[in-house]
Order: C-alpha cells, then sequence, then structure tokens
C-alpha cells in the first residue's frame, strides 16, 4: 500500500499544490474543492498535516481532505 506524505500546500488561483515527503506535486482544481475555493487566504493558509501527513485539515473552515483522494480518478461533480 503507498502512503503519500504532504510536506507542504500552496495555493493559486486554479490549482491546489501539495508538495509531497519525497518532492512530487499533486495540483490539483480549486473547482474540485468548493469549501476551499470560498475561504480567505487566512483560512487556506490556516493547515495542518494530519494522519501521519497524508491528510490535510484546515480547522477554521472543519475540512479534511486525504492527499491520496486527490489522485483518484472519479467526478467531482456529484456530491461524495
Amino acid at each position: 500500500m503507498t502512503s503519500f506524505k504532504g510536506k507542504s500546500v500552496h495555493f493559486d488561483d486554479k490549482y491546489l499544490h501539495v508538495e509531497l515527503e519525497d518532492g512530487r506535486i499533486i495540483s490539483t482544481p480549486m473547482d474540485w474543492y468548493p469549501e476551499l475555493r470560498k475561504a480567505s487566504l487566512n483560512q487556506l493558509s490556516n493547515y495542518s498535516f494530519i494522519c501521519r501527513g497524508s491528510g490535510i485539515e484546515w480547522p477554521d473552515l472543519d475540512y479534511h481532505l486525504s492527499i491520496e483522494a486527490m489522485l483518484a480518478e472519479r467526478s467531482r461533480t456529484k456530491a461524495a
């Protein structure tokens, strides 16, 4: 089982970028995450890695994201 561990999180106007401990960067559209898209820069900047680095938490937003889920190929147009 592959475990993806995050090192840092960055945002721009279109993408959420997560740098992994092994140097890879995962970039996914911000449109996939309406809760994050609506958040302020201060809220987005307040994150921490959880679950031994395999997830990200934004406590101000009560939002959690699995790094592995960022890689899953699935339709983001339907509610999970």
